[in-house]
């Protein structure tokens, strides 16, 4: 009897303990929430002119409403610049690659070939999970709210099957990055410069109970969540967000507190809550930091740097008070125009029938009968048209250029006659500049992602792994591997900023350097291999050096390289001997002393050699034996 009240009174305090765990995680949500609620009606208002409700407000509720007309007749036409200045922003970022490789630790054969290959896996991680799609979804977010995240973590449901449990499929598990809106991300401190300088993030994100109920296991009650406030109980349309719908029914807010590592949890914390249940309370699961630490599994993307703040600016946010003046001047003078057209009749009072007139107005022949001894209705002089409004429009045209740094060249491919190439080429470098900031942070984000599913593989890919990757020449094949044969530490971009860099630009310095000659060799010719990098260059990838000799006889001694000291090395006698041995000699050269494989591609290269010099008596042997015939022919 007393070990059970025992157990009871154990199975209360942890009971306490976790109900006590969720109110905190949740009062600390709260409390991030109230402070961040300016930025996030900013960030709905933004959103708001974006999609053309540009009549919309925030009150001092704190809501984003649309205010009415002030009369029945104002017109409230909406002439959206800001939608294209932002096409016109994604468009030139969407040309940032995703290029990326890793580098070698030394020039050790070991390295060298370890580097290769986590370059080829990130590749082939970033065509599976789409990278190039989800970084132009963040760069929406980014260019309209200022700032995106993007999260890499392990999903245990994806990857090929490797056995069954019941009715439930095994997977070996799989890298899954996903787009994470500034709504849904908290930090413990608005005044952090970047996501090192925090402490704590809470990720909350509405998910379906369904979906709760699979991945934790625990069932939870659902209710209406407005997604872009992460509020409940607004409803099915979505009030409390202007004019955009976001409400999602029977959901619940799941909320995720990551806290990097202290003295109490060397190993950080993740506390996950859902409602008033907890779901998960441990370490932080992912070693994804520099030198084996536990980080956030998040990367950061911004627009424009705000000094002080961990959110960026959008350039939409300086554009709205220049839109909605152009929207008044435009629906002015339309008004304007409209009272030229049609008219204001004056008329005496008892007159005419005055709500005819205002029912069926003024069409041409119509007969006016007015009452005699009256004054005839006359139409009232409306005047013409201030030049102002035509002054007032050209000047926030020309400040919309000025405060976005969208020019007509890049907006509307507008260019003039007498402009030079070097002077459009000019406009072009400018307008490109002006965009340094976002390209820069989307290349940060590209390679903190990078790094992070790198460490990830490295975690938990296991003994052995089964991938199709690509090599240097294009040709696809079936590759195992284990985590321990990749590096994940120094990452680097393929490419410098592709903003700076177009085709044109490309094609235009290769021609230049062909015309100079740098490029040919003695003899004046390209020989293969620079034939296929000049292609590359010209954006036709890599596919054509596929099949280049040269290029296979490289390909098929580096990998006798890889090999050398693992198994015996043959000379094929379709080998390119003098290629080969270059290779090797290079092998040789980036192995330590006493290696086995540094003294096996030595008796390698002598085998080489050896076919040579055979080669060279056999072609010796022929041209006499020609001399011979010649003379007996003369």
């Amino acid at each position: 009897m007393k070990d059970k009240v025992k157990d009871k009174a154990g199975t209360s305090d942890k009971d306490a303990e976790t109900a006590q765990l969720v109110a905190d995680v949740r009062r600390d949500y709260e409390e991030r929430r109230s402070r961040r609620m300016p930025l996030e009606l900013q960030w709905r208002l933004n959103m708001n002119f974006v999609a053309g409700n540009q009549y919309a407000e925030i009150t001092p509720l704190g809501e984003v409403e649309d205010y009415g007309k002030q009369y029945y007749w104002q017109q409230r036409e909406v002439y959206n610049h800001i939608a294209s200045i932002v096409e016109t922003r994604l468009s030139k970022l969407s040309r940032v690659k995703t290029g990326i490789a890793v580098r070698p630790f030394s020039s050790d054969t070991s390295d060298v070939g370890a580097a290769r290959l986590s370059s080829q896996v990130l590749k082939a991680l970033s065509e599976e999970i789409g990278l190039v799609s989800l970084l132009n979804t963040a760069a929406g977010w980014s260019e309209v709210t200022g700032t995106c995240f993007l999260k890499a973590v392990w999903d245990c449901n994806k990857g090929a099957v490797i056995g069954k449990d019941g009715k439930t499929c095994l997977r070996e598990g799989d890298v899954s990055v996903s787009v994470v809106p500034p709504f849904e991300l908290f930090p413990d401190n608005l005044l952090a410069g970047n996501l090192g300088e925090c402490r704590s993030l809470i990720h909350a994100k509405a998910y379906h109970v369904d979906e709760i109920y699979d991945n934790w296991g625990v069932r939870v009650e659902g209710d209406d969540v407005s997604v872009f406030s992460l509020a409940v109980g607004y409803g099915r349309g979505g009030a409390g967000d202007g004019v955009i719908s976001s409400a999602m029914p029977d959901s619940c807010i799941v909320l995720e507190r990551y806290t990097l590592p202290t003295a109490e949890y060397p190993d950080g914390r993740l506390t996950i809550v859902a409602g008033n249940s907890l779901l998960y309370d441990g370490q932080l699961p992912y070693v994804n930091g520099a030198d084996g630490a536990r980080g956030f599994p998040f990367a950061r993307m911004i627009c424009l740097n705000k000094v002080g703040s961990f959110f960026g600016a959008s350039v939409v946010e300086r554009l709205i008070p220049l839109q909605r003046s152009y929207n008044a001047v435009k629906n002015r003078k339309y008004e304007f125009m409209n009272r030229l057209a049609a008219g204001v009749l004056a008329i005496e009072d008892g007159s005419i029938d005055a709500e005819e007139l205002e029912d069926g107005g003024l069409p041409p022949g119509k007969v006016l009968i007015y009452r005699q001894g009256s004054a005839a209705p006359r139409m009232m002089d409306a005047g013409n048209i201030p030049p102002e409004f035509r002054y007032e429009e050209e000047r926030l045209l020309s400040e919309f250029i000025t405060i976005s740094g969208v020019s007509e060249l890049s907006k509307y491919s507008q260019t003039y006659a007498s402009m030079s190439g070097k002077a459009i080429a000019l406009l072009t470098e400018q307008d490109d500049s002006r965009l340094a900031v976002a390209s820069n942070s989307m290349r940060e984000c590209i390679k903190s992602i990078s790094e992070q599913m790198l460490r990830l593989y490295k975690q938990f890919a296991g003994g052995k792994r089964l991938k199709r990757l690509a090599g240097e020449d294009g040709q696809l094949q079936l590759t195992c591997f284990s985590a321990s044969d990749l590096q994940s530490d120094d990452l680097v971009f393929e490419t410098d900023n592709e903003l700076n860099d177009t085709l044109s630009g490309r094609r235009n310095m290769l021609l230049q350097l062909m015309q100079l000659g740098v490029l040919q060799g003695e003899d004046g010719r390209l020989d293969e291999r620079s034939k296929s990098k000049a292609l590359e260059i010209l954006g036709f990838g890599t596919w054509e050096s596929a099949a280049d000799l040269s290029e296979c006889q490289r390909n098929s001694a580096i990998r006798e390289n890889m090999i050398a000291g693992k198994g015996k090395l043959e000379v094929g006698e379709v080998d390119d001997h003098a290629l080969h041995i270059a290779e090797h000699t290079k092998g040789i050269l980036t192995r330590r002393d006493g290696d086995k494989g540094r003294a096996e591609l030595l008796e390698h290269v002598r085998a080489h050699k050896a076919f040579m010099a055979a080669a060279g008596f056999e072609a010796q042997a022929l041209a006499a034996q020609d001399d011979i015939d010649r003379d007996k022919e003369e």
